[in-house]
């Protein structure tokens, strides 16, 4: 089995959109409150789900395949993706491999940027200034345990209620 590494989750039932973890992220690398240099994003699925979009470490990361120039390698302990800037041209294929929609081009240096965990931090920045605290590291197996134990309650619910 493939090492697992931590990602930030977001709770959709906690998420209301307010967009302070693209702040807290855009703040923490480029020194600005502009969402559109974060490296996490708020999709709004109108009028009902707000969710945050970032980089989630996979196992085997598409990105990294992707890279013609080998700009891109992942931290064989973290596993996040680091990024070689003079290696990097900006060509996006990374961008379309990404399944996640979590890889961003910067307007002004053409390079590419992802979520490094902010590495250089106690705590992702995002997760700390997450005001509804829907934000949190974890590993994607923890996700799927929780998955499945809500299926199983709710097939537990409809049982109970058919019955």
């Amino acid at each position: 089995m493939a090492k697992q590494f931590e990602y930030i989750v977001c709770d959709p039932t906690k998420c209301v959109g307010c967009g302070d973890c693209e702040l807290a992220c855009s703040m923490t690398y480029h020194q600005i409150f502009d969402p559109g240099l974060s490296r996490i994003r708020v999709a709004r699925i109108e009028p009902i789900v707000m969710l945050a979009v970032n980089c989630r470490n996979c196992a085997d990361p598409p990105c990294v395949l992707a890279c013609p120039r080998n700009a891109l390698t992942q931290d064989p302990e973290k596993g996040i993706i680091l990024i070689d800037e003079d290696l990097c041209d900006g060509c996006a294929w990374c961008i379309e491999a990404c399944e996640f929609g979590a890889i961003l081009l910067n307007p002004e240096t053409k390079k590419v940027e992802i979520c490094d965990l902010c590495a250089d931090f106690d705590e992702p920045q995002c997760v700390k200034y997450c005001c509804k605290e829907a934000l949190s590291l974890t590993l994607p197996e923890i996700v799927a345990q929780k998955t499945r134990r809500e299926v199983v309650g709710k097939l537990l619910q409809e049982l109970v209620s058919t019955t």
